[in-house]
């Protein structure tokens, strides 16, 4: 069975259609005949924080390593268990 390239344009532009009216986001051909999506403010700023490079502080790691090393560093307890109990409050809510 040989498909039409009419019935292939008339398919790809239902999916079109279908996509466009997903997820606020539409989805378009432009003149080119590729694709495009337009994300949302918010899309963006999630796909910023995903590259990973504010996940850890390397200066104030820098800074705590130093501190071990000098003996330097003050622990104190009472914050952490006052920090820890606090957290596990909020997850049981």
């Amino acid at each position: 069975m040989k498909i039409s390239s009419s019935v292939k344009n008339a398919a790809l532009n239902t999916v079109t259609a279908t996509r466009s009216g997903i997820g606020g986001a539409p989805a378009n051909i432009s003149s080119n005949g590729k694709d495009s999506v337009d994300l949302s403010a918010t899309a963006r700023n999630l796909a910023s924080l995903q590259n990973g490079e504010n996940d850890v502080n390397i200066d104030r790691v820098r800074e705590i390593s130093d501190a071990i090393a000098a003996g330097k560093l003050k622990v104190d307890p009472g914050r952490i268990a006052d920090s820890l109990l606090a957290s596990v409050r909020e997850l049981l809510k």
